[in-house]
């Protein structure tokens, strides 16, 4: 299948601009298919709870297609990404899962441990979960940390990643974290995206202190200034690494696509702000079922298109596209 014809508006010039409007004016919805979300929470093994959105397939099908959906950092099913994928999906008949990382649902999880982009147990428990309650196919798209985290389920999971999902999608991953972390402390990506970022983490992680203390040093968290800091004190040692430069080298999912055996699409724009071109593969690892689509516009998570204020509904609708080709039963 051919890369998607998502053409970024010439109202709307840039990475950042193609980044910041979407979240905040674009169309999200198609009209006669908005989201309609229930909420599920499931127990985990270690005593704590995920929160599941879930949109119904509205058909009568007895097995419709389900899509999961995998949130970026801090994001959830109010995500500009999740109402898009939400109502397409819709629209095309299929039911939707979309499992929160732990924190991220609106309610603070009960244990110390949080999330991190290369989460692959978590999403592995979360796509297990998601396969016991359906029986039709299934495919999984992950936006941003998302995509990564599930880029590296995929790549642990080898072969048997086929036994639950029919293909899955990685949509503005960061697939270099050292490269993608520098970057965001860098002029104008400093002041816009890791000041955004950090007023949303660093009261939650001082919360998740109150829970568990002892748990790390709360002065020194409140003195971070980057998302590599904050690594640093809180994410790594919180989930087992030595430090942000061990969590990055091994959670990071571009160095590893030749493990992928699961039909894979690795979307990335090359103006993303801060997911340096340089930091993404070339070419597709040779004999692998991997896709990449690098346009040349888009932002990170944006795509937007069409007249003003823009949509960006293209972006589903593409990614579904290709996932159609690749839709099978994986209930075995």
């Amino acid at each position: 299948m051919k890369p998607p014809q998502i053409h970024a508006p010439r109202w709307l010039p840039g990475g950042h601009a193609q980044t910041i409007w979407p979240k905040l004016f674009s169309r999200l919805q198609h009209p006669d298919c908005p989201p309609q979300w229930r909420r599920e929470r499931w127990d985990t093994p270690d005593g704590d709870f995920v929160d599941c959105d879930w949109q119904d397939a509205p058909t009568d099908a007895p097995s419709p297609p389900l899509l999961v959906l995998f949130h970026g950092l801090e994001g959830s099913s109010a995500s500009h990404y999740s109402q898009a994928f939400a109502s397409h999906a819709r629209r095309l008949g299929w039911a939707v899962a979309l499992p929160h990382f732990r924190g991220c649902s609106g309610e603070l999880n009960r244990g110390p441990r949080a999330y991190h982009s290369g989460d692959f147990e978590e999403v592995g428990w979360m796509l297990a979960q998601c396969r016991a309650r359906h029986a039709g196919p299934m495919v999984a798209v992950g936006v941003s940390l998302g995509g990564n985290a599930l880029l590296r389920w995929a790549q642990e999971s080898g072969a048997a990643a086929g036994s639950s999902v029919g293909a899955i999608a990685a949509i503005s991953a960061p697939l270099d974290l050292a490269a993608a972390g520098d970057a965001i402390h860098q002029g104008l990506n400093r002041a816009i995206y890791t000041r955004y970022f950090l007023h949303s983490m660093v009261p939650k992680a001082l919360r998740k202190l109150d829970q568990h203390p002892g748990l790390f040093d709360a002065d020194t968290l409140r003195q971070v200034r980057s998302l590599r800091d904050f690594d640093d004190v809180f994410t790594a040692p919180l989930h087992g690494f030595r430090d942000a430069a061990d969590y990055y080298a091994r959670a990071s999912a571009g160095p590893r696509l030749d493990a992928l055996r699961v039909p894979s699409l690795v979307l990335n724009a090359r103006n993303d702000p801060f997911v340096p071109t340089l930091s993404l593969p070339q070419r597709p690892p040779a004999g692998r079922p991997v896709t990449l689509w690098r346009p040349a516009h888009g932002g990170h998570a944006g795509f937007p298109s069409g007249a003003f204020p823009g949509t960006v509904l293209d972006l589903p609708r593409s990614v579904c596209a290709w996932l159609t080709q690749h839709l099978r039963s994986s209930d075995g």
